[in-house]
């Protein structure tokens, strides 16, 4: 019986069941190098490209392999668009916002001060203007992206003296991730933007004064209450932060269509499973924490308030001198409206009352 009478005959699911049908394994093989923004100790937001290459080992049967490579080991960590973007790699895994001086809007696709959390921001990209919208304006720098993990809400970070007011941030020598450090300069700090590798040194050497990071379960890991007492939250200027593959478009539009679908799948696992792992490991984390006499404490209303004016403030002038910036912001805001109208009805309402009970 010939092939095309087998298929007539038996059906789609007789053809499955005899290996007729055509299938994944029978594409060329094909190597891919990563160079991730993050060092390997950390296990959640490194860990997202190694779910992402081995779920793409999977489902290729193994003719689709890419290699992960720590920050620094192929190039440094803020070195991996320019990598991406001229080919010397054929993807990253990073943080979107600390590439804001290229454009700021990069920073749109990752975190911005006060911008939407993480079911909001994914909701964005997936179903939302969002995707569209931040795939054509990589598109300028030689880049199709993916989704690839949200940390969820962070904290403010480790601070070696209290911030009683809007008036101790003047002068601070403060490592905080990309365009959130322009907010920070207009209160009177000093942004300082150091890889997540390098932080504890600068922090336990004093160079700087205060360094964020994402929350308990990393910082935990890279030590930061060994060396500043101090644990603020919440992180106003990272509701969340969606992490991002970035792809060179060469090598992605090279690829045969079902490894294309197959690396959009795989990027999709990696979202999922890095905010599962956050919301999953930093209850314990901040737990032991306490428990080691870290000082947690909530920044004072008015250097809120303060972080707040200042921003809406950047925003403005962004919007008169960033045409990049003002298309896709708009359509961010817009859409964060809507969200934070329908979050106050149903998910803070019940997250609200959820945390006045006793469990």
């Amino acid at each position: 019986m010939d092939r095309r009478s087998l298929i007539k005959k038996a059906g789609i699911a007789g053809v499955l069941a005899a290996g007729a049908a055509p299938a994944v394994h029978a594409q060329t093989a094909v190597r891919w190098r990563l160079a991730s923004s993050f060092p390997r100790s950390l296990d959640t937001i490194y860990g997202a490209a190694d779910v992402f290459a081995k779920a793409v080992k999977d489902m290729s049967g193994g003719k689709f392999e890419i290699s992960v490579h720590a920050a620094g080991e192929l190039m440094p960590a803020f070195g991996v668009v320019d990598g991406v973007q001229n080919g010397t790699v054929e993807m990253t895994h990073t943080a979107p916002y600390y590439f804001f001086g290229k454009n700021e809007a990069f920073a749109i696709g990752g975190a911005i001060p006060f911008g939407m959390n993480s079911r909001q921001l994914t909701a964005w990209i997936i179903d939302g203007n969002g995707g569209k919208l931040m795939r054509e304006f990589y598109a300028k720098y030689n880049i199709i992206n993916f989704v690839g993990g949200n940390t969820g809400a962070q904290m403010g970070g480790w601070f070696r003296k209290e911030i009683k007011s809007p008036a101790d941030i003047k002068g601070l020598k403060f490592r905080i991730g990309g365009f959130a450090g322009k907010v920070i300069e207009r209160m009177g700090g000093v942004p300082q933007n150091i890889p997540g590798g390098e932080i504890y040194q600068a922090l336990e050497k004093g160079t700087i004064d205060a360094a964020e990071w994402i929350g308990p379960y990393d910082d935990q890991k890279l030590g930061f209450n060994k060396v500043a007492p101090f644990y603020y939250y919440p992180g106003w200027w990272e509701g969340s932060l969606n992490l991002e593959f970035y792809i060179n478009d060469k090598a992605f539009n090279a690829l045969p269509s079902e490894y294309k679908a197959i690396v959009q799948a795989a990027a999709h696992e990696a979202h999922v499973v890095t905010q599962g792992r956050y919301d999953a490991r930093n209850p314990g984390a901040l737990k032991q924490l306490v428990g080691a006499k870290t000082k947690v404490l909530a920044f004072p209303p008015t250097v809120m308030d303060a972080s707040f004016k200042t921003t809406m403030e950047l925003y403005a002038q962004l919007n008169e001198s960033n045409p990049d910036w003002k298309k896709i912001y708009a359509d961010y805001r817009n859409f964060q409206r809507d969200q934070v109208l329908w979050f106050r009805f149903a998910e803070s309402s019940f997250d609200n009352f959820m945390q006045r009970q006793k469990l």
